[in-house]
């Protein structure tokens, strides 16, 4: 268990790292990806959605650049 937060802790500052250190962006951005897989949105990442939390999925795709800051910007203008 101790090792799945460490993984998660490095991938949510990878992902922090890619919004410019922005801690409002990113929980939004989760937060939009989140309500997206919730709609039926499918994965960018190779992860059941029924084995793994959403923020996780949300916080990886984030990590790996396939969601970026043009996408959560332009949805809350």
């Amino acid at each position: 268990m101790i090792k799945e937060l460490e993984r998660i802790e490095v991938i949510s500052a990878r992902a922090l790292a890619r919004l410019d250190d922005d801690r409002y962006l990113l929980s939004a951005a989760v937060f939009q990806r989140i309500d997206e897989l919730t709609r039926g949105a499918k994965p960018l990442v190779d992860m059941d959605i029924k084995k793994h939390k959403l923020a996780d999925i949300a916080l990886l795709e984030i990590a790996n650049g396939y969601i970026g800051i043009d996408s959560v910007q332009e949805k809350s203008s």
